[in-house]
C-alpha cells in the first residue's frame, strides 16, 4: 500500500511537472505574411565549411536554390566569387532575380576580382537586377572613414559605368545619414537596419525599421530606398533589451512583412539558411537565417507560432524525472511529503537535463565549443548529484521518519560485562593533557577493564616518563608500552597495543590520547556489541574547548554537523564512518578484518568499511561520552582535514572493486551513503575548485575579447549548489544540531573555508602515494608565521576582481555575463571564508570577552543616549 501511495505522489509530481511546461509554453500570433518574400540573402555554402575562407559548390548553390525558391523571388549574394558566381545562372532556373554582391575589404587584389566578376556576371544575365558594391565597408573602416568613402564612391562609380542596372552599396542607418556624398554616389540607398545590434526590444523592432525608413526618406527625398537587411536571431545572447528567439524572430519578420508590402518598401531579409561560421560575429551570428542549417524552415509565415520541440523536451524532462525517482521507492519508511519533495527534485532535474540537451540539438559548436559544453556538464554532474542528496537528507530529516537504529542510554545495569582492552596510542603528547585522559578512564562505571597506553616514536623523557609513572599510580589495569623504532603510524601503534592485550579480552576500546570520557561510556554501550553480529559501536566526537574563542566555537559546530547529521542519517543504513576515537570493536570483528592496516592514513575509516564489507553490523550513538581538544589553530584544523580528504581517495583506491556487483557484502544502501558522501565531500570540493579556476581562465576571454560565455543552463546549477548547501546549513543545524543561527552560520562559513584545502587533497591522493601522517596539534598553540589562508586569499581575491571585471565590461547588459559575474562572487566565498577565519583568529574580536564589552558598552550608550554621563561612584 505504501508503494501504491508514493506512485500516486511521483505521478502527481510529474503530471504537475507536464503542467508547468504547457503552462510556459509561448505562443504567438503575428500577422500572417502572405506571397512570397521580396529578397532574402543567399549565402550557399555547406554548413560543415566556413564561409571566409571555403569555396562553395554547384550542387550546394543548386540544393539550397531549391530549398528557398518557394519562398522568395530574389536572392542577395555578398560575393561574386568563390563559386558564388554560379548564382544568378541557377537561380535564373528556379525564376528567381538576383542582386549581386561584390565584396570589399582591404585585399585590394581581390576587390578587383570582385569587381571585375560582378560586371561580368551582369552582362551576361538578365536575372540580375542590380549590384552592390561592398557590405558595411564603411562601418567595418570607421577608424579610417572619408579615406574608405572616397575609396568606395571610386569602385561605385566604376562598377555604374561598366553596367545597364542600378549600382549601390550597402551601409548600416547612420552611416548614409552621415554621408550625403555616399548618398549622390548610388543609384539607390540599401541600408541596413538590424535592432538586435541597437540593443533594441524585440517589441520595437519593426517600429524602428520603419522609423529609420522615414527618417531617410525626408533627409533624402526622391531617392528610392530599399531595407537591404533585416532580421532578428533565433539564438544567442542578448545586446541590452534584444533577446534573441524562435518566437521572437518570427513575430518580428512577419510583422516587418506585412507592414513593409503594405507600405511598397522595398526589402531583403537577412538571411535565408543559419551560417554556422559565423562565429565571429558573435554568439547571435549564426542564428539570423529563416531555415535553419539543415535547411528546414523556422517557423511558419502564417498561423500561430508556438515553442518548439515542447514534445520531445517535455518527453526528456519527464523521463529523466521519473527515472530519478525510482531511488524513492527504495527508502525504507518513506513518507508521503518527503517523497513529494524529493520527486519534485527529481523532475527539477530532469527539467535541466532537457533544457542542456535541447540547448545542444538547437545550437551549432565548432570544436572548442562542443569540448567546453562537454567538460561544463561532465563537471557539473557531481553538483546536481551534490543538490540531490542534500535536498534528499533535507526532506529526511524534515519529514522522514524518526532514525530508529540510534543506541539510547541504558538505566539498567548489564547482564555481563566482558573484558574490555582500552587503547590509547599517543605520540609526543603533552603529558598533563593524556593524564587527563587517563584518569577519566579510572573513572570509568566499569568492573573489568584494562588500558593500553602507547606512547611512539616520541625519544624525548619529557613527554612520556611522567606518563609512565602516571599509570604505576593508578594501578595494575594501565599498561604502559614506549616503542621509538614503530612503523605504521598509529595503526601501528594499535596492532601494537593488540599484540599485549590480554588474551581474555572481548572488546577493543580506543580513544585518542586528549580525550575525557564520560564514566558511563562502557556501561551504556558494550551491551550492544552482546549482539555476535555487531563488530563495532561508534560514539561521536566531541570537544571540551569549544567556548575558548569565536574560531573554536565555529569549528566545533562544523564537527558536529557530521556526527548529529551525517552519522545519524548513515547509521539507519548501517553504514557508519569509523573515526579512531571513542569507538568499540569486537575483537573477534578485528582479527577478522585484518587488524588496523596502514594502507592509508586513515586507518579508523579503512578498518571500519572492511567491517561493512565483510558483512559486520555496526551501531551509532547521538549521546556524548567523550570530549577531546580541537586543533590548537586554523592552521591545524585545515591539516587535519587535509589528512582526511586525503585519506578518503585513498580509500576509494583501494576499496573500489568492494563496490562492484559481488565485490563484498555490502548492501545496495550501504554502497550508496558511502559514494554518495564521497560525492559530496570530496567531488564537491574538488570540482568547485576546479570551475572556480577554470571561470579565472575564462573570464579575460569574455570581458575582453568577447568570446561567448558559459550558457546559463551550465551556470545555474553552481548558484543552485550554494543555495542548496546553505539552506542545508541552517535548516538541519537547526533542527538536528539545535545550533542557534550564529552557530549554524560560523558552521556553514568554516565548512566552506575548507573547499581548497580538499581540494589539495583529492588531487594529491589521486597522484601522490605515501604522504605521511600528519598529527594535529591539539589545544592552545601558537600561529605560525605563514598566513594560513595565503592561497585563499589570492584565489578569492583574483575571483572578486573577476566578477567585478565582469560587471564593469558589460555595457551589453548580456545576461549570462552577469549570470558569470554572480557565479564568480559565489565561488569567491569559501576562499574568502577561509581569509575571514585566519583574520578573525588574529584579532580581538576572537574573544568572547571582546564581544561581550562590546555589548555592555552598546547597552550602556542605549540606557543614557544623551546628556551627562552618570558619575560612577566608588565605595
Amino acid at each position: 500500500m505504501r508503494n501504491v501511495l508514493v506512485a500516486c505522489v511521483v505521478v502527481c509530481a510529474a503530471a504537475l511537472h507536464a503542467c508547468v511546461w504547457f503552462a510556459l509554453q509561448d505562443r504567438v500570433i503575428p500577422p500572417d505574411a502572405k506571397g512570397t518574400l521580396a529578397s532574402v540573402s543567399f549565402s550557399p555554402i555547406n554548413p560543415d565549411l566556413d564561409g571566409q575562407v571555403d569555396e562553395t559548390t554547384e550542387a550546394q548553390i543548386r540544393s539550397d536554390l531549391e530549398a528557398i525558391a518557394p519562398y522568395t523571388r530574389t536572392v542577395r549574394t555578398y560575393g561574386s566569387t568563390d563559386g558564388l558566381e554560379l548564382v544568378p545562372k541557377l537561380a535564373a532556373e528556379y525564376g528567381l532575380r538576383v542582386t549581386l554582391g561584390a565584396w570589399i575589404d582591404e585585399r585590394e587584389e581581390h576587390n578587383e576580382q570582385e569587381i571585375e566578376s560582378a560586371i561580368a556576371l551582369t552582362k551576361e544575365h538578365r536575372n540580375i537586377d542590380s549590384v552592390i558594391v561592398g557590405n558595411e565597408t564603411i562601418y567595418r573602416q570607421r577608424s579610417e572613414e572619408a579615406d574608405a568613402v572616397k575609396d568606395l564612391i571610386e569602385k561605385i562609380q566604376r562598377v555604374k559605368q561598366a553596367v545597364s542596372v542600378p549600382v549601390s552599396t550597402a551601409e548600416v542607418w547612420d552611416i548614409w545619414l552621415d554621408h550625403p556624398e555616399l548618398v549622390s554616389a548610388v543609384d539607390y540607398i540599401a541600408v541596413h537596419i538590424l535592432p538586435y545590434w541597437e540593443g533594441l526590444p524585440g517589441e520595437a523592432a519593426v517600429d524602428h525599421a520603419m522609423n529609420v525608413y522615414r527618417q531617410l526618406r525626408e533627409a533624402y527625398p526622391g531617392k528610392h530606398i530599399v531595407i537591404a537587411e533585416f532580421g532578428w536571431p533565433s539564438a544567442g545572447l542578448n545586446r541590452k533589451d534584444a533577446v534573441p528567439g524562435q518566437l521572437m524572430q518570427a513575430e518580428i519578420i512577419r510583422d516587418f512583412l506585412t507592414r513593409a508590402d503594405a507600405m511598397g518598401i522595398d526589402y531583403s531579409i537577412i538571411e535565408a539558411f543559419d551560417q554556422p561560421w559565423k562565429t565571429f560575429e558573435g554568439s547571435a551570428g549564426p542564428y539570423w537565417g529563416l531555415f535553419n542549417a539543415d535547411r528546414e524552415p523556422k517557423f511558419s509565415f502564417t498561423g500561430t507560432v508556438e515553442t518548439p520541440n515542447l514534445t520531445r523536451n517535455l518527453i526528456t524532462a519527464l523521463a529523466i524525472g521519473l527515472l530519478l525517482s525510482l531511488a524513492i521507492f527504495a527508502i525504507p519508511g518513506v513518507r508521503l511529503i518527503q517523497a513529494a519533495v524529493l520527486a519534485a527534485t527529481a523532475q527539477g532535474v530532469g527539467a535541466w537535463s532537457a533544457a542542456v540537451a535541447n540547448y545542444w540539438l538547437m545550437h551549432y559548436f565548432v570544436l572548442g565549443s562542443q569540448v567546453a559544453m562537454v567538460a561544463g556538464a561532465v563537471l557539473l554532474l557531481p553538483l546536481v548529484l551534490i543538490i540531490m542528496w542534500r535536498i534528499d537528507e533535507l526532506a529526511a530529516f524534515t519529514f522522514g521518519a524518526k532514525p530508529a537504529r540510534l543506541l539510547q542510554r541504558r538505566e539498567a545495569a548489564p547482564a555481563r560485562t566482558p573484558l574490555v582492552s582500552i587503547h590509547v596510542p599517543a605520540y609526543r603528547e603533552p603529558p598533563d593533557m593524556l593524564r587527563q585522559t587517563l584518569d577519566s578512564v579510572a573513572k570509568l562505571d566499569w568492573p573489568n577493564f584494562e588500558c593500553i597506553v602507547i606512547i611512539n616514536n616520541t625519544p624525548d623523557p619529557a613527554l612520556w616518563e611522567p606518563i609512565e609513572e602516571h599509570c604505576r599510580h593508578l594501578g595494575s589495569r594501565f599498561k604502559f608500552i614506549r616503542e621509538d623504532n614503530l612503523s605504521g603510524f598509529k595503526a601501528g601503534a594499535l596492532r601494537l597495543a593488540l599484540e599485549q592485550t590480554a588474551p581474555e579480552a572481548e572488546i577493543i576500546g580506543v580513544i585518542d590520547a586528549d580525550y575525557v570520557v564520560h564514566p558511563d561510556w562502557l556501561k551504556d554501550l558494550v551491551p550492544a556489541v552482546e549482539d555476535p553480529q555487531v563488530g563495532l559501536v561508534q560514539a561521536p566526537q566531541d570537544h571540551r574547548d569549544g567556548n575558548r574563542t569565536i574560531t573554536k566555537a565555529i569549528m566545533n559546530s562544523e564537527y558536529a554537523g557530521f556526527f548529529d547529521i551525517g552519522m545519524v542519517r548513515r547509521n539507519e543504513a548501517n553504514a557508519i564512518v569509523t573515526h579512531g576515537t571513542m569507538c568499540l570493536l569486537r575483537r573477534e570483528a578485528l582479527h577478522d578484518a585484518g587488524n588496523w592496516s596502514s594502507d592509508t592514513i586513515v586507518e579508523d575509516t579503512d578498518l571500519g568499511l572492511t567491517l561493512l564489507e565483510r558483512g559486520w553490523r555496526a551501531h551509532y550513538t547521538r549521546c556524548r561520552y567523550g570530549w577531546g581538544l580541537l586543533p590548537s589553530d586554523f592552521a591545524a584544523y585545515k591539516q587535519q582535514r587535509h589528512r582526511w580528504a586525503y585519506g578518503g581517495t585513498q580509500l576509494i583506491k583501494k576499496h573500489w572493486r568492494a563496490f562492484l556487483p559481488g565485490g563484498s557484502r555490502l548492501t545496495p544502501q550501504q554502497r550508496t551513503q558511502f559514494l554518495s558522501g564521497w560525492v559530496t565531500w570530496l567531488a564537491a570540493e574538488a570540482v568547485g575548485v576546479l570551475i572556480a579556476i577554470l571561470n579565472l581562465i575564462w573570464m579575460p576571454l569574455v570581458a575582453f575579447l568577447g568570446i561567448a560565455v558559459p550558457q546559463s543552463v551550465l551556470l545555474l546549477p553552481v548558484l543552485a549548489t550554494f543555495c542548496v548547501m546553505l539552506c542545508h546549513f541552517m535548516v538541519l543545524y537547526r533542527t538536528c544540531v539545535r545550533a542557534p543561527i550564529f552557530t549554524s552560520f560560523g558552521a556553514a562559513l568554516s565548512a566552506m573555508a575548507l573547499q581548497l584545502t580538499v581540494g589539495r587533497a583529492v588531487v594529491e591522493g589521486f597522484i601522490k602515494d605515501g604522504l605521511p601522517f600528519a598529527r594535529t596539534a591539539k589545544g592552545v598553540g601558537n600561529w605560525s608565521v605563514k598566513f594560513p589562508a595565503f592561497w585563499e586569499a589570492i584565489l578569492g581575491s583574483l575571483l572578486l576582481i573577476g566578477s567585478l571585471t565582469l560587471y564593469l565590461t558589460n555595457d551589453q547588459q548580456v545576461f549570462e555575463i552577469s549570470v558569470f559575474s554572480v557565479v564568480m562572487l559565489v565561488q569567491s566565498l569559501p576562499f574568502m571564508a577561509a581569509v575571514a577565519i585566519a583574520l578573525l583568529e588574529r584579532s580581538p574580536l576572537n574573544r568572547f570577552s571582546t564581544w561581550r564589552r562590546l555589548a555592555s558598552r552598546s547597552t550602556y550608550v542605549m540606557r543614557f543616549p544623551r546628556g551627562p554621563r552618570p558619575r560612577l561612584i566608588h565605595r
